[in-house]
């Protein structure tokens, strides 16, 4: 029987805050836990942004709804030279407009150039963003795979000193040929035993006085 407890807690939409403060070990052993959210079906929203499932996880600056200042076929690394340089010369003129003509209306152009050359770097950088992720990735697994070996190496090693301390014992043991020949028994008096096991073996246990009795009776 389900506790409608559970089932109210579960079935509530709860923010994440609230969801982390019921998930607790009471509520899990008390199977009160709420129920994990749900996947994202269509789209989502994140830092006052939405987001489609099927979007591309880098979208180009035209979906973004920015205009492109470099073409599309380009080299990473000169560009974002040249966006440096524009950086610099913008910013120079905005405090060459602030200083000698505050009111100037060019003022607001230059900070939304800036604002447009801070995109497309930041852009540029995002776009290296799965290749410095496949680095990563390739670099752990680097890693792993060297301390791996060299946890193998240490175990060989190990097992080399484990063998070698073995063998050493065994040779160090002493030779018991001699002790063991000491244990033996000769044969000879082994063959003298049987005989005089045997011949005691073969002799009337009755006693003369007893088959003297018998005899008597028998013959009345």
């Amino acid at each position: 029987m389900s506790n409608p407890e559970t089932s109210q807690v579960m079935s509530l939409p709860l923010p994440p805050a609230n969801y982390v403060n019921l998930y607790t070990d009471e509520h899990i052993r008390k199977n009160r836990a709420p129920r994990p959210p749900m996947p994202c079906s269509e789209s989502y929203s994140m830092f006052g942004n939405t987001f489609n499932n099927d979007d591309t996880i880098i979208r180009p600056l035209e979906q973004q709804g920015f205009r492109r200042l470099y073409p599309q076929h380009f080299d990473r690394k000169k560009e974002l030279k040249k966006l440096n340089h524009s950086l610099l010369v913008n910013f120079l003129d905005l405090i060459d407009f602030l200083v000698h003509n505050p009111d100037n209306s060019r003022r607001a152009e230059k900070v939304e150039d800036l604002s447009l050359l801070f995109v497309h770097i930041h852009h540029l950088l995002n776009e290296f963003r799965p290749h410095q992720a496949r680095e990563t990735l390739r670099v752990m697994m680097e890693m792993q795979k060297r301390q791996r070996i060299e946890t193998a190496h240490r175990f060989q090693k190990h097992l080399e000193k484990v063998r070698e301390i073995i063998k050493n014992a065994f040779s160090s043991l002493p030779d018991k040929t001699d002790e063991d020949n000491k244990l033996i028994v000769p044969t000879e008096w082994m063959e003298l035993n049987n005989e005089f096991a045997a011949g005691e073996s073969n002799q009337d246990p009755c006693h003369p006085h007893d088959r003297l009795m018998c005899s008597i009776v028998d013959n009345m």
